[in-house]
Order: C-alpha cells, then structure tokens, then sequence
C-alpha cells in the first residue's frame, strides 16, 4: 500500500528533533532504481513551492543568520540541487512552465495578467489519469485573478490573484497589484481566510492529508503566497531580525559603469524596480525590505517540519518523494537592483530539495543543470507515470538517484523574458544557462549584450562582451542560443494585448540616467575593399 495510517498530528510549530526519524531513514542504502509502472508501491509526492525564494537564503546554503531549521533537515536527509534554475523569473510564467514542462514561449503564460490556455495540459492530470488522489492549496496566480478550481486536482484551495498575508490586511506597508482580500475557494465555495496565509495553507494541506484513502497514492501541491512582497511575516516572527545587516553589496553606479553592465541596468536603478527607489517608495530601504523577507521565511519553515511530521503520522514518511522549490529568485541590491526578471543569478536561480528515503541520496549535493521545466516529466518519472509529449524539459530523476550529474554535464537551458508594458524598464531578455560562462542577450533595445565567468565573478559584475579572447565564446554562445530557440518554436516573440496598471516613473533626486559607453562613440570603420 502506498502508506499505512496511524494516529492524526496536532496542530503548531513541529519541533526539529521530531524530523530526526527522516535522517535515519534517509540513510539507508541507495540501492532503488526509479519507479516503475509495475512498482505496488508508487511513490506519493508532496511538492511545496515558495514564492520569490531566492537561492541563497537557505541555512544550509550558508546563510549568516536565517534560521531555516526544517529546510535545512529536508537537505540533510535529501539532496540539495545547487544548479536550479527557473527559465521565466516571474510568478505566472514560471508555474506554468512548471505544471506543463514548456518554456514560456511555447506555454504563452508571458506576464501575470493573462489566463492560462485552457488547452494546455498540466502533468497533475497524468497523476489523476494513474489513479492519484490530488490536491492543490495554495497560490495559483497562472494569469488574471481567477482562483476557480484547476484541471488535475481532485481537491482545490486557493485565492485570488496575490491574496493577502492577513485577511484584515495588517503588517502590510503597500498594496501589491492583484492583492485580494475575497477569502478562499474551496472547491467552488467562497470561504473566508482567518489568519495568517502561510500556517493557514499548512492546515488546510495536513487536513487534507489525514483524510486521505491510504490504499490510493497521492500528490500534493502546496503553493505559498509567501515570500511574495510585499513582506508581511507571522506576528511571532516580525522583529526577529532587525539588528541583522544586509549580506548582499549593492554596487555603485561607478562599479556598474566600470564593468560595462549594459545602460538599462543601471537606468533601472532607479526605478520601480531599482534599488533608489524600489516600488516607488522615495524611503525605501533594501536592507529593511531583506529582514522582512527573512522573517517572512521563517513560517514557510515552519510549514516545512509541520507537514513532514504528518506524513510520519500517517505512516506516508518512507514512501513519500518530498520537493521543496522556490517559483524564482529576488535581487536585493544585486546590480542595483530589486525585484525578479532579470537572467542574473539572484534573480533566476532557485533552492531546490529532493528528499525520498531509499531513493533519493541522503545528505549530498547534486549540481547537475535542472529547471522548473524538468519538474513535470522527473515527478511523473519517479512515479512511474505515462510520461507528457510536448514539452521542453527533461526528467532528471535518474540521474539524481544515482547521485551522478555527468549526463547533465553539457546541458544548456534557455532563460526568457518578455517586456511588460507594466514595468517598461526590462527588455525582452534571452539567454544561454549552463557551464562557466552565461550570456544575455537584450532584444529590441539598443544596448549590450553580457557574458559572465560565474566561476571568476559570481556576481556578475565584470561583462566580458566585449574582451577580444572571448569573442569565439560570444559567438558561439550566440549560436546556441538561436538554435535552442529554432529547436523549441521559439522563434517568435509572444505578444499579449496590455493589461494592469503601469510604473514607469523615476524619481527626479534620486540617481541620474547612466551614460552611453565610452564604445558607442567609436565608429568601427568598415573593410575596405583591396
């Protein structure tokens, strides 16, 4: 049977000696191949999805102090892939690239506005098809504001739009576009949210869980609304780390123009989206805004160990593949900026953790390239699913139980982002993901492109675009890049008509417009004929 039920959780905050079972079991021999269709014990699959989760705010990422006690025995018990990416750094295209394994230019889901195609196809719907009881609760936000339950699902809870941390919105310094304060849905009723999201969501997950029929396996999707800005933490947490520094160095605009980052970087900094003047706030302050998104974290944790203990009540801990996830980064300062979209590692990298005892390797690191576009075909692998056609990821399941990342050692993945008429200060982005070097190509703006040595720069301050003994590499990193996208019908730029509220401003003290390259007042003079 999948599981075998005993006695049913109480409710609270999970104490982390109480997921010490986890790391026992975890230990055991990895001597498991994949599942298989024929398997009388078909894996269940808890998946957690954190929204705006950055790569590095993890303890066992080596965070300086946040305090993620529950992740950090996920990763201990599990492991930890430390080259995740997402391939759209933005909430709707990047859930739906998770639920159909396509980039964002074969799925169309290009901004947060737009209803998902009612054609496309969600992996859940394989899951059902194989005799899975499923669930989804949480932030479903897959274009517009619609919160009406979803194909896939047997069992469906969520809200409209961004919701809100507190139904009586408190601890909120702004409204975020698409804030909603309708309360739930519960499988099409109107059910009004009576505390704080994150624990609210984790009840309602662990009520579904200790109802379920133990003889059918099950897959549950919990989808956070935190760390969404903006951050709002649990009352118990709020405080907790006021006296903490940022760890991030916001660069100077002298740094930036030094490093030839392209101009629209460094024109975005100040911006909506720039670290001068975040969200339009002349006050803001990075550092403040970083230690709510910490505090607001600590809840997610806490969900974390809440939901690994009931499976170990149910009897469903050893048979049970666990993925915890975050949907994109966030930059805090990185280039001067804030926010998400961009193709740069704070921004597009993500903390991903695979824990299934037996199955999946305890206590190690796995850096083989994977992405949100991998996460459809590698959970309908390891349950021995029919697998989806149409898509552009590949599973990597495994590999991963084999603790053996050589056959993803020349993968290439393509990062996408497509203007938003919303926020007018990011361009149409592409680029090249994987291996030592990443390239950005900006579209449809007259400015540079990048390359980066993350193993020389990791934070992709030094753009080697233009160095003469990396022009072979440009090249050809050019030439993947058209060839993924001839290879994946992505050759058209996807156009949806303008919708939401738009935030072009800048702020009239705040940093000066950035100045042309000293290169673009050099005219090249062209071959002369012999």
């Amino acid at each position: 049977m999948p599981f075998s039920r005993s006695r049913r959780p109480a409710r609270g905050p999970a104490p982390v000696i109480l997921f010490c079972c986890f790391l026992a079991a975890a230990a055991r021999p990895l001597d498991a191949q994949p599942a298989t269709e024929s398997q009388p014990n078909r894996l269940n699959v808890l998946f957690i999805l954190c929204d705006d989760h950055r790569f590095d705010c993890l303890g066992a990422a080596g965070h300086p102090f946040l305090e993620t006690p529950h992740l950090d025995a996920l990763a201990d018990s599990g492991t930890r892939l430390t080259s995740a990416y997402v391939t759209t750094s933005l909430c709707s295209p990047s859930r739906a690239s998770i639920l159909t394994g396509q980039y964002a230019h074969n799925h169309h889901v290009i901004d947060n506005y737009h209803e998902v195609d009612p054609n496309l196809r969600f992996f859940p719907q394989d899951l059902q098809a194989a005799g899975y009881q499923t669930a989804f609760i949480g932030k479903w936000h897959m274009g517009g504001d619609d919160d009406q339950p979803q194909r896939g699902f047997d069992h469906w809870i969520s809200f409209k739009g961004q919701g809100t941390y507190w139904p009586d919105g408190h601890g909120t310094t702004r409204e975020v576009p698409q804030t909603t304060y309708d309360g739930l849905n519960i499988n099409g009723q109107r059910v009004k949210q009576n505390g704080y999201i994150t624990d609210e969501l984790t009840d309602y997950a662990e009520d579904w869980l200790n109802q379920l029929d133990p003889d059918r396996p099950f897959f549950l999707y919990v989808s956070h609304k935190a760390v969404h800005a903006d951050f709002v933490p649990a009352d118990r947490h709020r405080g907790r780390y006021d006296d903490q520094p940022l760890p991030i160095t916001i660069p100077s605009d002298e740094t930036l123009h030094r490093g030839a980052i392209p101009m629209w970087v460094r024109n975005q900094r100040n911006s909506r989206h720039g670290a001068d003047f975040g969200y339009n706030l002349a006050d803001f302050d990075p550092a403040v805004y970083y230690r709510r998104y910490c505090e607001s974290l600590l809840a997610v944790d806490d969900g974390v160990g809440r939901l690994m203990q009931c499976l170990h009540s149910i009897g469903a801990a050893d048979n049970t593949l666990v993925i915890y996830m975050g949907d994109n980064g966030f930059q805090f300062g990185d280039h001067g900026l804030i926010d998400k979209r961009t193709a740069y590692e704070a921004s597009a990298k993500v903390p991903l953790l695979f824990h299934a005892p037996g199955r999946v390797p305890a206590g190690k690191e796995f850096d083989g390239l994977v992405a949100g576009i991998d996460i459809a075909p590698t959970i309908l692998q390891a349950t021995g699913s029919k697998p989806m056609t149409s898509i552009d990821g590949t599973s990597f399941w495994t590999p991963l139980c084999q603790a053996d990342a050589s056959p993803l050692a020349d993968r290439t993945l393509l990062y996408e982002y497509y203007w938003e008429r919303n926020y007018p200060h990011t361009p149409t982005l592409h680029a090249v993901l994987g291996g030592r070097y990443k390239y950005i190509r900006c579209h449809g703006l007259w400015d540079k492109d990048e390359l980066y040595d993350l193993q020389t720069d990791p934070d992709e301050l030094v753009n080697l675009i233009d160095a003469p003994e990396h022009q072979n590499r440009v090249a050809e990193m050019n030439r993947r890049l058209w060839e993924m996208l001839g290879q994946t019908d992505g050759m058209e730029v996807p156009l949806l008509e303008d919708r939401g509220p738009r935030f072009p401003w800048r702020h009239p003290d705040k940093t000066d417009a950035a100045e042309f390259h000293d290169d673009y007042f050099h005219r090249s003079e062209p071959p002369r004929r012999p």
